[in-house]
């Protein structure tokens, strides 16, 4: 098959798996074996693509311009294919893990779940193959739009308020600060393609470029930089599946992903320095700050919640430091950070489905009726702490290394200090579950395909710490 095809192909079949999935609402296992499928085939192209884009190949495709010289354009890139395996890869186990956390909680509207999570994901696939800004900000609002009735599922007033919060949030800062952003940077580069090098050397300097940095900071509020970080908490009222999609998967991906980018091909590694300063203080506050939340939280998805909204700043912050080394970290965290949070947005979810509880606090002695969900916690809890041997181990060793690099003193003490913070409330979350005495009322673990589902991610997490060759490579090209 031709590039062209191929890319094509990468927007039809989750855009068709969803189409399809309505059409078999009547009958459920049909339904759930078209997502899984659908999942499959779009992983096995985007996997088809791997080789020519590590050997230097870049497939592009174009729909049209817009306007003289703005095209919507699609370009399969090393970081984007990262995007685009993660987000593929990670449908297929999110599906096999909703279909038993659906019916064993008796959800309602599993049809509109199904078909809303495939547009997800052909949302998240866009941004990841987006060949320039105005086609990766289309594909980044139609992503905030699909998933709104994600965050409503349960449809109560709780479910209505969280999703107003998470609509207003992301679609204001959009429109009033990234849009902006777009308009400057066409103004003074003529393009909106994704350049390597980057689109702005020269063109812009001191105040001036610190400002539209900002503008791209907080306008991409799916990066959850503090003070655009509310929307995340507030989608937790939705199903445990779909917090894994909005903090694992697609959602904050396409945020974190939307600013390596922005540091990558609109400004370029060699952009001044000085514009940047003040960015991996920003991130820095909010990777301690989000922290300390989550330090003092004693439900389980709220905790889970801030802690994700500190690790993507993680992201941020080793981006805006502009070294080689800083860059690999901010790559390989978006992976290492998808493997290991899914799964513990997993185990909190067969919590729920086997032993219905919701709070750390009661959380004593379920592990021993639940060895294998605590057990892939543990896992997922030690790649976000950052010890071996888990992948988050990997990712910190090169943000570390580039804080060193750029003498950032303030970046390094933020990674010491956020590592400990992260150990303070995850540990005792595993402590609880297998070391203290509970009256916890469960018969064992949660239904077979959720836990195959958190299994695998678990090992994906494990796998990843022996084996990083392709993330590594893919964040090599970058350089």
């Amino acid at each position: 098959m031709s590039y062209e095809t191929l890319l094509a192909l990468c927007l039809a079949i989750p855009a068709g798996g969803a189409a399809l999935v309505a059409l078999c609402h009547r009958w459920p296992n049909l339904r759930e074996a078209v997502s899984l499928a659908s999942a499959a085939a779009l992983f096995l192209v985007v996997l088809s693509l791997s080789d020519d884009v590590l050997q230097g190949a870049r497939p592009a495709l174009r729909f049209g311009e817009m306007l003289p010289g703005l095209a919507i354009a699609l370009e399969l890139e090393p970081l984007g294919l990262l995007f685009a395996l993660i987000a593929s890869g990670l449908w297929f186990v999110s599906g096999v893990y909703s279909i038993g956390y659906m019916r064993g909680n008796d959800e309602a509207h599993q049809t509109r779940f199904f078909a809303c999570f495939a547009l997800a994901i052909a949302g998240a696939v866009g941004v990841a193959l987006a060949g320039n800004l105005l086609t990766l900000y289309l594909f980044y609002e139609a992503l905030t739009l699909v998933t709104y009735p994600l965050v409503t599922h349960h449809g109560d007033a709780e479910a209505r308020r969280g999703g107003r919060t998470y609509l207003a949030l992301l679609l204001l800062s959009s429109m009033l600060f990234l849009l902006p952003a777009m308009a400057i940077t066409w103004w003074l580069g003529g393009t909106l393609d994704f350049t390597p090098g980057g689109i702005l050397g020269g063109k812009i300097s001191g105040g001036a470029a610190a400002g539209l940095l900002a503008l791209y900071a907080f306008g991409i509020g799916k990066a959850a930089l503090m003070p655009i970080h509310r929307w995340l908490p507030a989608a937790m009222v939705a199903p445990t599946p779909v917090s894994a999609l909005l903090h694992a998967v697609a959602v904050v991906k396409a945020g974190v992903f939307s600013i390596v980018k922005v540091v990558v091909y609109v400004f370029g590694l060699d952009f001044g320095a000085e514009a940047f300063a003040w960015l991996p203080w920003v991130a820095g506050f909010t990777i301690v700050a989000a922290s300390i939340v989550a330090l003092r939280a004693d439900n389980l998805k709220r905790r889970l919640a801030y802690s994700t909204v500190s690790q993507l700043s993680y992201v941020v912050l080793a981006a805006a430091l502009l070294t080689p080394l800083s860059l690999v970290g901010a790559v390989l965290h978006i992976a290492a950070h998808a493997f290991g949070k899914i799964t513990l947005f997993f185990a909190a979810g067969a919590v729920y489905t086997a032993a219905h509880k919701t709070e750390v606090s009661q959380l004593d002695g379920v592990g021993r009726r639940m060895p294998w969900t605590f057990a892939a916690f543990g896992i997922g809890a030690l790649s976000m702490i950052g010890l071996p041997p888990a992948a988050g181990f990997v990712s910190k060793w090169y943000m570390i290394s580039g804080a060193l690099a750029a003498e950032h003193w303030m970046a390094l003490g933020v990674i010491v200090a956020s590592t400990l913070l992260n150990a303070g409330y995850f540990l005792p979350i595993v402590y609880r579950a297998f070391f203290k005495e509970g009256n916890a009322e469960t018969h064992g673990e949660a239904p077979l395909s959720m836990v195959a589902a958190l299994v695998t991610t678990a090992a994906l997490t494990i796998v990843m710490f022996f084996w990083a060759d392709l993330p590594l490579a893919l964040a090599r090209s970058l350089l």
